[in-house]
């Protein structure tokens, strides 16, 4: 029997695979450093005042010089700054300043260098959990993984749910002008909710999470942003919420983390008008796993190992149905549920955006 390790190799796919690896660990050594950068608030100082050396740079901030000079020269290297060597000066460009500075850019990312390094805190539970089979609680998962999470998606919740998702719905921005009743299911620290809120001062919002720190969150978002008169949050399950006849009743990426995600759609579906929506945001995903082998697949199989695999795992039933759970799989869930009508309503490269109707 041959030793593996004198196996034939192909000497170019090796070289080629190795560069993908130091481009891996690039990638991944800019963790603390992006959040370092944004917990001093460099991107925004540049991007406020324009290329500066790091002596200036470094009395704006009021950093120390020297560790300032060595970060910049990683963002630099990184192509997350530009640099002039002639005045040695160094400047965020407007593309970068979308994605480390701008808060309501689509493709502000900070969150999601949170998230990775949460993910890395989260690693110690998450391993005891593959050789058990248990599941980690959403509140015991290490760091503050629900801030992090919330901050992640606050940037498409903003750019898109009032502009594209629930115009894609039907007849239901028109009830939300009128005046509609809406329960927003699995409402984390509440940014959706926030968000429709401010667009439909005539209607009522009430979000549902159970997890007590994240309400207490979210109504603080929700005082801050004016709309603390038409949007209120409750600790609630999304298999027993208070509340009935509802018009509208949403669950932004969160369905894939219920333990019992079948008997959650069996309640929302029990808490609706005859004539109500229920609209559930997913992660992008195809229905296999050759579908899902690109860039947002490969982030989005990362974060349902380490976060909602383990928390599907640690709640009644335990469905593990996992952030690429894909289009097939979340309709069957919700037709088990009572619904009648699924479809499609609209998509971005980061998620679908489902319709459900009795």
């Amino acid at each position: 029997m041959s030793n593996p390790s004198e196996a034939k190799f192909d000497e170019g796919k090796l070289n080629n695979f190795v560069g993908q690896m130091l481009q891996d660990l690039g990638g991944a050594s800019s963790i603390a450093m992006v959040r370092m950068g944004d917990t001093f608030g460099l991107y925004k100082t540049l991007q406020a005042s324009g290329p500066m050396t790091s002596a200036d740079l470094a009395k704006a901030a009021k950093v120390d010089e020297r560790y300032l000079r060595e970060w910049l020269s990683h963002q630099a290297a990184s192509n997350y700054l530009a640099y002039d060597a002639a005045s040695a000066k160094f400047s965020l460009p407007p593309e970068q300043a979308m994605v480390f500075a701008n808060e309501e850019s689509p493709v502000y990312m900070m969150g999601g260098f949170d998230l990775m390094a949460a993910l890395l805190d989260n690693q110690p539970k998450v391993q005891a959990a593959f050789k058990s089979g248990g599941g980690v609680a959403w509140g015991e998962q290490a760091g503050c993984m629900f801030c992090a999470v919330a901050r992640f998606f606050r940037p498409g919740y903003h750019n898109n749910l009032v502009a594209s998702w629930l115009p894609a719905l039907s007849g239901v921005v028109e009830k939300l002008e009128r005046g509609a009743r809406v329960a927003d299911v699995g409402c984390g620290h509440g940014w959706s909710t926030v968000v429709m809120a401010k667009a439909f001062p005539k209607s009522q919002f009430v979000g549902y999470d159970f997890h007590p720190d994240s309400i207490r969150d979210a109504a603080t978002h929700a005082a801050n942003h004016g709309v603390a008169k038409n949007a209120r949050f409750e600790v609630g399950l999304a298999k027993d919420y208070p509340g009935k006849d509802f018009d509208l009743v949403t669950c932004f990426d969160c369905l894939h983390d219920m333990g019992d995600p079948v008997g959650a759609a069996a309640y929302i579906r029990q808490s609706l008008k005859p004539d109500g929506t229920w609209m559930i945001v997913e992660p992008m995903a195809g229905d296999s796993l050759q579908q899902n082998m690109n860039p947002v697949g490969r982030l989005f199989y990362a974060g349902s190992t380490m976060i909602c695999l383990p928390t599907s795992r640690s709640q009644e039933v335990g469905a593990s149905l996992g952030a690429q759970a894909g289009e097939a799989k979340l309709r069957e869930v919700i037709q088990k549920g009572g619904f009648t009508s699924v479809r499609r309503a609209t998509e971005t490269p980061f998620n679908m955006i489902l319709e459900a109707r009795p």
